[in-house]
């Protein structure tokens, strides 16, 4: 990947991170960025010269802008945009709080959108590709994600969907469905405790037909075949231990 540009958004720590990570070992330049100036210069400091770190919100159009100005200045161009930044909102139906629901939308969703709105052209220059990160829960039922749910469903069906629109200018759109990952989300998403963590990754690890949680790093390496695919767009992959198997401890 010597001489290709990567922007990876979100890159400050789990799947991002270790994206990252692949793509400067395979000699791309990579652009990251967060909200957390001090994350990822963090990983920008480890991973070397070809990462550069851009304090971002990829909600605001003014960060998107200065974002992608930095990336294509950084890369000389752009061959792939993996759309990794987004929270999780967990709420009951009975408990649904608007302000929140448009705001997990706008993080997971909407700044996706218009970022891949506005880097398709760089894109296009280069028939390059764009990855979006859905979810396990568009595929199996947990009681109480339904917000993070509905911001994964939309990223699956936007990602067919541009597939279709891109597919003209030869920019691959494709969807990477994680299981249960070891990521600060899904630690935030205990209890609280490291105890309550340990329960509830334990319990998860056992619906995995791999019987085990996934680490980011084994997620990142199914975008970087997909930014190197150049035969696959519209593709919803799932990379989740067989947790969409849908199986049942005894």
């Amino acid at each position: 990947m010597k001489g290709q540009s990567y922007l990876v958004t979100g890159g400050g720590s789990g799947i991002g991170e270790a994206t990252a990570e692949q793509l400067v070992a395979l000699g791309a330049q990579v652009t990251i960025c967060g909200r957390r100036a001090e994350k990822i210069n963090a990983v920008a400091a480890r991973l070397g010269d070809r990462c550069l770190a851009v304090a971002a919100d990829v909600t605001q159009a003014g960060d998107r802008a200065e974002l992608l100005r930095q990336a294509l200045a950084h890369g000389g161009g752009l061959d792939g945009l993996v759309s990794n930044a987004g929270n999780m909102y967990r709420a009951s139906i009975a408990e649904f709080d608007q302000e929140r629901l448009l705001d997990i939308f706008n993080q997971n969703v909407i700044s996706g959108m218009m970022l891949s709105q506005l880097a398709a052209p760089a894109l296009a220059a280069r028939q390059g590709a764009i990855i979006f990160l859905g979810s396990i829960h568009t595929r199996r039922a947990f009681p109480g994600a339904a917000p993070y749910a509905a911001t994964k469903a939309a990223l699956q069906t936007l990602t067919q969907v541009m597939a279709a629109e891109l597919g003209a200018q030869k920019v691959r759109v494709n969807c990477v469905i994680p299981g249960a990952v070891m990521t600060e989300i899904n630690e935030r998403a205990g209890l609280g405790s490291p105890e309550d963590v340990t329960t509830r990754m334990t319990a998860l690890a056992a619906l995995h037909a791999l019987g085990r949680i996934g680490q980011p790093m084994e997620v990142a390496e199914a975008i970087v075949f997909l930014l190197q695919s150049k035969w696959t767009t519209g593709a919803l992959l799932d990379v989740d231990g067989g947790l969409g198997l849908g199986l049942t401890p005894l």
